[in-house]
This record gives C-alpha cells, structure tokens and sequence, in this order.
C-alpha cells in the first residue's frame, strides 16, 4: 500500500531517552497485508527495511492470483523496523515486522524473541490466511490484538461478524484500519498496549 497519507515531512532522528521503558511488538500478518506500510506510518524514524523483489521461485510458492496480491512484486525476506516514543508513558515502543510465510519460520521466531505483545493485519478478502500468523502467536505464548487493513476492494463487515469468522476471544480486540494514515494505525496500536497492560494486571498475584 502507498503511504502517502501519512505525510512525506522528515522524521527528526534521536536517541530515545535512557529512563525510557524499551518494549518489542510485533507487526504480523499474510504477505500483502500492509506491514510495511504500517510501521513506516508509525515510526518517528527512518524505517529499516528488507523488501525485495520476487523471485520465480518465491512467485510459485505464493498465490499470488489473490485478490489484494494481483501484481505484488516484492516482499519482505528480513524484517521491517521502526520506532515510536511515548513521552507521556516513558516508552519506547520498537516495531518490528515479521514475514508472512511459514517459509519463514525460524527467522520468523527469532524476531518474536523478546516481543511482549503483536499487532495482526488481517484483510477481509482473505481471512483464512489470518489463522496461520495468529496461530504462530498462540504458540510462542503472546497477546495480540487484530487490525482489519481497508483497501478499497476490501468486503466490509462490522466488528461481530469479523470477529466470528477469525473466530477471536472475545477478550482479543478488533478494530479496523487504515495502514496508510496515522492516526487510525496509531489506534491500532494503542488497542494492543490497553489489552497488554490489562492482561499483565489480570497476571499480577
């Protein structure tokens, strides 16, 4: 997805400051999803990055007929990176985007290594590809919250319906939005820290 919308200003590059908490999420989800475009969104610096162009061979093991894939050239072989500072809080919050294929497991559970919580994309043209990532998470333990990506193509459902079909705890949150702008991804996020911080409160003795 283009980013445009969340602005083409440049990010000031600074230290965090050393009395801030430093936390990990996850940014995860099937390829095409708009990762990527999530954490350049989010982040007050220059995002790192690994994008690169599909091979033949990585074309094949992807469908790439889906619809919201038809014409997808590249796709994360690494990770994406960003960062986001909340003052007010003391955090800094470290994004980290995972590849979207069990290809990619092992890499996949070594950028899961300390995260504390995962933001899912999901896209309502092909949820069933959601079960997988989710279950990946599941498995390593982590809280998570889902965020319905919009692309203009995209079916629209309210919130019981999706949540149905993705077949969610009704503790796990769901909203929708939009990777490309700010505000509505920053919501996003903010839905996963408030289901983190509830849980951890749910776990203290």
């Amino acid at each position: 997805m283009d980013s445009a919308r969340s602005g083409s200003s440049p990010r000031p590059v600074y230290l965090p400051e050393e009395d801030h908490q430093r936390l990990k999420i996850l940014v995860a989800g099937p390829l095409g999803i708009g990762k990527t475009t999530a954490i350049r969104t989010l982040s007050e610096i220059p995002t790192l990055h690994t994008d690169e162009v599909m091979t033949d061979a990585a074309a094949s093991a992807d469908d790439l007929t889906l619809d919201g894939l038809r014409g997808k050239t590249t796709t994360t072989v690494a990770i994406d990176f960003g960062r986001l500072t909340v003052p007010q809080a003391k955090v800094v919050l470290y994004l980290y985007g995972t590849p979207g294929q069990r290809r990619f497991l092992p890499l996949w559970e070594d950028i899961a290594d300390g995260a504390i919580g995962a933001l899912v994309l999901a896209d309502t043209r092909r949820l069933d590809q959601s079960f997988e990532v989710m279950d990946l998470i599941e498995e390593r333990g982590l809280d998570y919250a889902v965020a319905v990506n919009t692309f203009p193509t995209s079916p629209d459902y309210n919130l019981d319906t999706l949540r149905a079909k993705l077949d969610l705890d009704s503790r796990t949150p769901l909203v929708t939005c939009d990777a490309r702008d700010k505000n509505s991804t920053l919501d996003a996020l903010i839905a996963l820290t408030a289901h983190l911080i509830a849980r951890a409160g749910d776990e203290s003795p």
